[in-house]
C-alpha cells in the first residue's frame, strides 16, 4: 500500500467558527490540520443546492435569461436557474424555475450533470438539466427578480462563448455541453 492509499484526502477539523448566517448562504471559518500536520484555515461559504436548466425550443435554439446581477455589477446571459428549496426535489425545482423565468413547462426533463460552483470555498452543488418538448406554462417571477427570456439559435452559441458574452460558469458549462452534443464545435472560430 502506498501513501496515497492510506490517505483519503481528508483534512482534520480542529475548530469551526460561524461568521455569518444569511437567507441563501452562511459563512464559516474552519481551523484544520492537513495530512502533513500543518495547521491552516479554510473559509467556507455554505450555499444551498441549486439547479440550472438548458431549455431547448425544438426550433434549433436554446432559451436563456437576461438579468442584472448585482454582485457582478452587470447584465448577464444565463441558463434558467435557481435554488432548491428545503425538502424540494431538484427536478421539481428545475420545473418551477422554468415556469417562473421562462414561462415554459418541460415535457422531458433529464439530468445531464452535477458540479460544484467553486469547490475551493463553496458547498453549492448545482444539478444541470436538459429540458425539451416545452409547453407554455408560467408562474410569477420572484419578487426580487427581473428576468427576460432570450431565444438563441444553436449556430450562435459558439460565438457567444468565443466573444465572452457568456460569463456565468453554469451557463458556460451548459452551452459547452450543448456544443459537444450537437456537434457545434466545428463552427467555433
Amino acid at each position: 500500500m502506498n501513501e496515497l492509499d492510506e490517505y483519503q484526502g481528508t483534512e482534520r477539523l480542529l475548530s469551526s467558527r460561524r461568521i455569518y448566517d444569511g437567507r441563501i448562504l452562511n459563512l464559516r471559518v474552519d481551523e484544520i490540520e492537513t495530512k502533513g500536520g500543518r495547521r491552516t484555515t479554510r473559509e467556507v461559504v455554505e450555499h444551498h443546492s441549486a439547479v440550472g436548466v438548458l431549455a431547448l425550443t425544438g426550433r434549433n435554439s436554446v432559451l436563456l435569461v437576461r438579468q442584472f446581477r448585482y454582485a457582478a455589477g452587470e447584465e448577464t446571459l444565463e441558463i434558467c436557474a435557481g435554488l432548491v428549496e428545503k425538502g424540494e426535489d431538484p427536478k421539481n425545482a428545475a420545473t418551477r424555475e422554468m415556469r417562473e423565468e421562462l414561462g415554459w413547462f418541460p415535457g422531458v426533463l433529464r439530468e445531464i450533470g452535477r458540479f460544484y460552483a467553486s469547490p475551493g470555498f463553496c458547498t453549492e452543488l448545482l444539478t444541470l438539466f436538459l429540458a425539451e418538448d416545452l409547453s407554455a406554462s408560467s408562474l410569477p417571477q420572484d419578487d426580487d427578480e427581473d428576468v427576460s427570456a432570450v431565444e438563441v439559435p444553436y449556430e450562435e452559441v459558439p460565438q457567444l462563448l468565443a466573444k465572452g458574452a457568456v460569463r456565468d460558469a453554469k451557463t458556460f458549462a451548459a452551452l459547452s455541453w450543448l456544443m459537444a452534443w450537437k456537434g457545434l464545435g466545428a463552427c467555433f472560430k
